[in-house]
Protein backbone atom coordinates (compact mmCIF):
# COMPACT_ATOMS: atom_id res chain seq x y z
CA UNK A 1 0.00 0.00 0.00
CA UNK A 2 1.38 3.35 -1.30
CA UNK A 3 2.11 6.27 1.75
CA UNK A 4 0.86 9.73 0.78
CA UNK A 5 2.56 12.63 1.28
CA UNK A 6 0.12 14.35 3.85
CA UNK A 7 0.53 10.70 5.59
CA UNK A 8 3.98 11.05 5.95
CA UNK A 9 4.55 14.52 7.19
CA UNK A 10 1.93 13.16 9.53
CA UNK A 11 4.02 10.12 10.30
CA UNK A 12 7.14 12.73 10.70
CA UNK A 13 5.50 14.92 13.40
CA UNK A 14 4.28 11.92 15.36
CA UNK A 15 8.04 10.88 15.67
CA UNK A 16 9.01 14.46 16.22
CA UNK A 17 6.57 14.36 19.12
CA UNK A 18 8.02 11.29 20.56
CA UNK A 19 11.64 12.08 20.79
CA UNK A 20 10.55 15.16 22.10
CA UNK A 21 8.49 12.95 25.05
CA UNK A 22 11.82 10.79 25.66
CA UNK A 23 14.00 13.53 26.13
CA UNK A 24 11.41 15.33 28.43
CA UNK A 25 11.62 11.71 29.98
CA UNK A 26 15.05 11.68 30.21
CA UNK A 27 15.19 15.25 31.71
CA UNK A 28 12.82 14.15 34.37
CA UNK A 29 15.45 11.96 35.91
CA UNK A 30 18.17 13.39 35.67
CA UNK A 31 16.85 16.60 37.38
CA UNK A 32 14.49 15.54 39.72
CA UNK A 33 10.74 16.45 38.26
CA UNK A 34 11.64 19.13 36.35
CA UNK A 35 11.27 21.17 39.38
CA UNK A 36 13.37 24.24 40.18
CA UNK A 37 15.65 23.47 43.25
CA UNK A 38 15.95 25.94 45.53
CA UNK A 39 19.61 27.43 46.62
CA UNK A 40 20.29 27.60 50.31
CA UNK A 41 22.99 30.97 50.05
CA UNK A 42 25.88 30.72 53.13
CA UNK A 43 27.32 33.44 54.20
CA UNK A 44 30.21 32.93 56.69
CA UNK A 45 30.84 35.83 59.27
CA UNK A 46 34.04 34.87 61.24
CA UNK A 47 35.37 37.41 64.20
CA UNK A 48 38.65 36.93 65.39
CA UNK A 49 39.51 38.39 68.79
CA UNK A 50 42.54 40.58 68.75
CA UNK A 51 45.82 38.17 70.47
CA UNK A 52 47.62 40.59 72.93
CA UNK A 53 50.89 39.31 72.34
CA UNK A 54 49.85 41.11 68.54
CA UNK A 55 52.89 43.75 67.75
CA UNK A 56 51.72 47.42 66.94
CA UNK A 57 52.62 48.45 63.61
CA UNK A 58 53.73 52.05 63.10
CA UNK A 59 53.45 51.26 59.17
CA UNK A 60 50.59 51.51 56.71
CA UNK A 61 49.08 48.19 54.73
CA UNK A 62 47.27 47.73 51.65
CA UNK A 63 45.37 44.32 50.66
CA UNK A 64 45.92 43.26 46.70
CA UNK A 65 42.73 41.54 45.38
CA UNK A 66 43.89 37.97 45.85
CA UNK A 67 44.07 35.50 43.07
CA UNK A 68 43.10 31.43 42.50
CA UNK A 69 42.10 29.25 40.08
CA UNK A 70 38.39 29.71 38.39
CA UNK A 71 36.78 26.34 39.70
CA UNK A 72 38.04 27.67 43.45
CA UNK A 73 36.65 31.33 43.00
CA UNK A 74 33.71 29.53 42.54
CA UNK A 75 30.24 30.59 44.03
CA UNK A 76 29.81 26.92 44.36
CA UNK A 77 30.18 25.02 47.84
CA UNK A 78 33.65 22.72 46.74
CA UNK A 79 33.56 19.12 48.24
CA UNK A 80 36.37 16.81 47.53
CA UNK A 81 35.06 13.13 48.53
CA UNK A 82 38.02 11.47 47.06
CA UNK A 83 41.58 12.88 46.35
CA UNK A 84 41.32 13.19 42.32
CA UNK A 85 37.12 13.88 42.31
CA UNK A 86 36.09 17.09 43.14
CA UNK A 87 32.15 17.83 43.26
CA UNK A 88 30.07 20.79 44.44
CA UNK A 89 27.43 20.14 47.08
CA UNK A 90 23.41 20.36 45.31
CA UNK A 91 21.40 23.26 46.27
CA UNK A 92 24.34 25.68 47.79
CA UNK A 93 26.10 28.15 47.03
CA UNK A 94 28.18 30.75 48.99
CA UNK A 95 26.90 34.50 48.87
CA UNK A 96 30.60 35.29 47.80
CA UNK A 97 33.77 34.13 46.33
CA UNK A 98 36.32 32.46 48.31
CA UNK A 99 39.02 35.20 47.28
CA UNK A 100 36.03 37.90 48.54
CA UNK A 101 35.75 35.78 52.03
CA UNK A 102 39.37 35.31 52.50
CA UNK A 103 40.55 39.13 51.94
CA UNK A 104 37.54 40.73 54.29
CA UNK A 105 38.76 37.51 56.71
CA UNK A 106 42.23 39.38 56.64
CA UNK A 107 40.94 42.76 56.20
CA UNK A 108 38.85 42.84 58.92
CA UNK A 109 41.08 41.26 61.22
CA UNK A 110 43.85 43.51 60.72
CA UNK A 111 41.42 46.52 60.96
CA UNK A 112 39.48 45.73 64.23
CA UNK A 113 43.33 44.45 66.06
CA UNK A 114 43.63 48.04 66.55
CA UNK A 115 47.46 47.36 65.99
CA UNK A 116 47.95 49.11 62.54
CA UNK A 117 47.71 52.84 61.63
CA UNK A 118 45.84 52.04 58.81
CA UNK A 119 44.91 49.38 56.49
CA UNK A 120 42.34 49.01 53.22
CA UNK A 121 41.85 47.13 50.24
CA UNK A 122 44.19 48.34 47.21
CA UNK A 123 42.94 51.53 45.29
CA UNK A 124 41.34 53.40 48.54
CA UNK A 125 43.84 55.91 48.59
CA UNK A 126 45.95 55.67 51.48
CA UNK A 127 49.88 55.68 51.22
CA UNK A 128 50.56 52.22 52.34
CA UNK A 129 54.32 51.20 52.94
CA UNK A 130 53.76 47.23 52.24
CA UNK A 131 50.87 45.57 50.42
CA UNK A 132 50.13 41.69 50.99
CA UNK A 133 49.59 39.51 48.15
CA UNK A 134 47.34 36.15 48.34
CA UNK A 135 47.26 33.53 46.04
CA UNK A 136 44.52 31.25 46.80
CA UNK A 137 44.89 27.99 46.31
CA UNK A 138 42.51 25.32 48.32
CA UNK A 139 38.76 25.96 49.77
CA UNK A 140 37.05 23.38 49.60
CA UNK A 141 35.30 20.46 51.96
CA UNK A 142 37.98 17.22 51.84
CA UNK A 143 37.13 14.00 53.05
CA UNK A 144 40.95 13.02 52.86
CA UNK A 145 39.89 9.46 53.45
CA UNK A 146 37.74 10.08 56.47
CA UNK A 147 34.14 9.88 57.36
CA UNK A 148 33.70 13.60 57.80
CA UNK A 149 34.58 16.44 55.80
CA UNK A 150 37.06 19.29 57.22
CA UNK A 151 36.85 22.94 55.46
CA UNK A 152 40.36 23.08 54.01
CA UNK A 153 42.31 26.81 53.13
CA UNK A 154 45.40 26.95 51.82
CA UNK A 155 46.34 30.43 50.87
CA UNK A 156 50.28 31.38 50.12
CA UNK A 157 50.70 35.33 51.66
CA UNK A 158 53.16 37.44 50.06
CA UNK A 159 54.51 40.84 52.27
CA UNK A 160 55.79 43.62 49.48
CA UNK A 161 57.56 46.30 50.49
CA UNK A 162 56.10 49.16 48.08
CA UNK A 163 59.44 51.59 48.25
CA UNK A 164 61.63 49.11 45.94
CA UNK A 165 58.92 46.30 45.58
CA UNK A 166 60.65 43.63 47.30
CA UNK A 167 59.59 40.16 48.75
CA UNK A 168 60.16 40.49 52.37
CA UNK A 169 58.57 37.57 53.30
CA UNK A 170 56.53 34.61 52.07
CA UNK A 171 54.46 31.66 53.97
CA UNK A 172 51.78 29.15 53.00
CA UNK A 173 49.04 28.87 55.64
CA UNK A 174 47.07 25.96 55.76
CA UNK A 175 43.80 24.99 58.07
CA UNK A 176 41.36 22.14 58.11
CA UNK A 177 39.17 22.55 60.38
CA UNK A 178 36.79 19.49 60.67
CA UNK A 179 33.10 19.85 60.39
CA UNK A 180 30.48 18.16 63.03
CA UNK A 181 28.43 16.51 60.36
CA UNK A 182 28.40 15.70 56.62
CA UNK A 183 25.11 18.56 56.37
CA UNK A 184 26.03 21.70 54.49
CA UNK A 185 25.27 23.82 57.50
CA UNK A 186 27.79 22.18 59.60
CA UNK A 187 30.54 22.15 56.84
CA UNK A 188 29.71 25.77 56.32
CA UNK A 189 29.96 26.62 59.83
CA UNK A 190 33.74 25.05 60.02
CA UNK A 191 34.94 26.89 57.13
CA UNK A 192 33.61 30.34 59.34
CA UNK A 193 35.90 28.46 61.95
CA UNK A 194 38.80 28.22 59.01
CA UNK A 195 38.72 31.27 58.06
CA UNK A 196 38.82 32.94 61.76
CA UNK A 197 41.93 30.42 61.81
CA UNK A 198 43.32 32.15 58.60
CA UNK A 199 42.80 35.77 59.52
CA UNK A 200 44.09 35.26 63.15
CA UNK A 201 47.38 33.66 62.52
CA UNK A 202 47.95 35.42 58.95
CA UNK A 203 47.19 39.04 61.37
CA UNK A 204 50.40 38.33 63.48
CA UNK A 205 52.70 36.89 60.85
CA UNK A 206 52.03 40.44 59.11
CA UNK A 207 52.69 42.54 62.00
CA UNK A 208 55.66 40.69 63.31
CA UNK A 209 57.52 40.26 59.71
CA UNK A 210 57.26 44.25 58.74
CA UNK A 211 57.91 44.97 62.16
CA UNK A 212 61.15 43.06 61.56
CA UNK A 213 61.66 44.87 58.91
CA UNK A 214 61.05 47.68 59.65
CA UNK A 215 63.21 48.03 62.14
CA UNK A 216 66.38 46.47 59.69
CA UNK A 217 65.63 49.54 57.21
CA UNK A 218 65.70 52.98 57.04
CA UNK A 219 62.23 54.48 56.49
CA UNK A 220 61.47 56.42 53.00
CA UNK A 221 58.32 57.96 51.76
CA UNK A 222 55.99 55.39 50.46
CA UNK A 223 54.49 55.95 47.35
CA UNK A 224 50.47 56.00 47.39
CA UNK A 225 49.66 52.37 45.72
Amino acid sequence: MSTSPAMLRTLSLAGAALLIVIAGGCSSLLGGGGDRERATIYAPDPRVQPDPAWPRAEWQLSLSPPTAARMIDSFRIAVRPTPSELQVYRGASWAKTPTDMLQDAVLRTLEDSGRMNAVARQGAGITADYKLVLDLRRFEADYAGNALPAATIEVNAKLIHNIDQTVVESRTFLVAQPASSTEVAQVVEAFGAALQSVGGEMTGWILEVGNRHEATHQRRPAATR
